[in-house]
């Protein structure tokens, strides 16, 4: 079975329509899933959620979804310093006032976690677990210098064993590890990486009963238009910078890669 796996794509509606059409562009694709945080950071949160329907595609709850749906005090990202801490308020606040109360409704009621049968649940075979940060919680953040014994303490609650595929985002940088058989795949970001490439990106997962394959894929969009629109909406400005720089600000005004939605 081969999948589309999509993440964090944060309001960001011309990143999105470029990679669904990417991915439109791949007839081998079987199906396509996201992994959460739909809203937040840019200006088209209740068209995202509403886009994402009309494709058909199923996912879970980020963190920015669970919170935005029950209206919590806040969105559950982690900040480095008092700036981005701001900011991420502001954000939290402008997408609640913003989305419709049906849009916020779908929001809530995603699940936390989707499990995949690759081969079918009839047979035997490797299972595909989709969460948006860990296993536990889709706040914590599982960043690729995670040590080994942390990633096998996630696969063990996960229930994972050798041969199925842990999969999620919420860090916005893309990375795969195989640990004791198990893959660890995050899949990036649709709507707002942090690598340095301005490009949104998922992952093309492939999984037969012997074998496991990941690729990233990057896409071109409209970047200006999407900049333009958070300076012409009440967002911060700084959240249009932060997309045409891939992520890595100038030092003074970057926001660490510890804070994503």
């Amino acid at each position: 079975m081969r999948y589309a796996l999509i993440s964090d794509v944060h309001a960001n509606l011309p990143a999105l329509e470029a990679v669904l059409a990417d991915i439109a562009s791949r007839p081998d694709i079987a199906v396509t899933y996201h992994l959460g945080d739909l809203v937040g950071y840019s200006p088209w949160p209740n068209e995202t959620v509403e886009r994402i329907i009309a494709a058909g595609i199923s996912g879970i709850a980020g963190n920015y979804d669970s919170t935005v749906g029950l209206d919590y005090k806040h969105c559950g990202c982690k900040y480095e310093d008092p700036k981005q801490a701001e900011l991420a308020h502001l954000s939290f606040e402008w997408t609640k006032e913003h989305v419709s109360a049906s849009v916020k409704h779908v929001l809530a009621s995603l699940p936390f976690r989707i499990d995949l049968r690759a081969l079918g649940g009839h047979v035997s075979g490797p299972t595909v677990i989709l969460v948006h940060g860990a296993p536990t919680l889709n706040t914590l953040y599982l960043t690729e210098d995670r040590p080994d014994t942390l990633l096998s303490r996630m696969a063990a609650i996960a229930g994972a064993t050798a041969g199925d595929v842990l999969c999620f985002g919420h860090t916005h940088l893309p990375w795969h590890r195989v640990l004791d058989g198990i893959h660890f795949v995050n899949t990036g970001s649709v709507g707002r990486p942090k690598d340095g490439d301005w490009r949104p990106g998922y992952v093309i997962l492939d999984v037969d009963k012997a074998n496991v394959s990941v690729e990233v894929v990057r896409v071109e969009y409209d970047l200006d238009a999407a900049v333009r629109a958070i300076r012409a909406s009440d967002l911060p400005n700084e959240f249009a910078d932060y997309l045409a720089a891939g992520g890595k600000l100038a030092p003074a005004a970057s926001e660490e890669d510890g804070e994503a939605g």
